[in-house]
């Protein structure tokens, strides 16, 4: 039995973010909430407001056999924009923030390394990607789960989300499932 490791990002709106991670091979359990703010079990139409302080957010596992959590990480960072501060597109707001929240002092030192190294060589503008350790993480509405595999005939999904599962078919397919 392969042991799993948990990961959290927040790449914007957590429909992208999770569709984009539903589709590499050693990723299982992914599910949306909000991370990162001051109060407790906030609800969606609390974050929308950007007042809580949460960001969008993913919690998965992964087998670190099967992918690497250097891996997840270019992953993430290919396919939302480090470099816009509290935004994503037209989602706009701390909500929309690039985070990740890393469970030990080895996802630290390797989301740092992994900025740093694309920072010299992949974005011209700095990344501003928040690396904090990991807070409560709450369960978005069940509404939210899943999003994109229910819902990709939405003009929202057609827009924002299929460029980005394109380009992690096109820049990552070794990692596809």
């Amino acid at each position: 039995m392969n042991k799993t490791t948990t990961a959290y990002f927040a790449g914007g709106c957590f429909w992208c973010t999770e569709a984009v991670f539903q589709r590499l091979k050693g990723v299982s359990d992914i599910v949306s909430g909000y991370m990162g703010g001051q109060i407790k079990n906030p609800a969606y139409r609390e974050i929308c407001t950007g007042r809580t302080g949460h960001a969008e957010a993913i919690r998965l596992n992964y087998d670190p056999s099967v992918i690497s959590y250097t891996d997840l990480l270019h992953v993430f960072f290919a396919t939302h924009d480090p470099t816009t501060l509290n935004q994503q597109g037209n989602d706009k707001g701390t909500q929309y923030r690039s985070a990740i929240f890393y469970v030990d002092e080895v996802q630290k030192s390797v989301a740092k390394e992994t900025i740093k190294k694309l920072q010299m060589t992949t974005f011209d503008n700095p990344i501003v990607t928040e690396v904090s350790a990991e807070e409560p993480f709450y369960f978005a509405e069940e509404e939210h789960q899943n999003y994109y595999n229910l819902h990709s005939e939405q003009m929202y999904c057609s827009y924002v989300i299929n460029p980005k599962v394109a380009k992690l078919k096109q820049s990552f397919s070794h990692l596809i499932l």
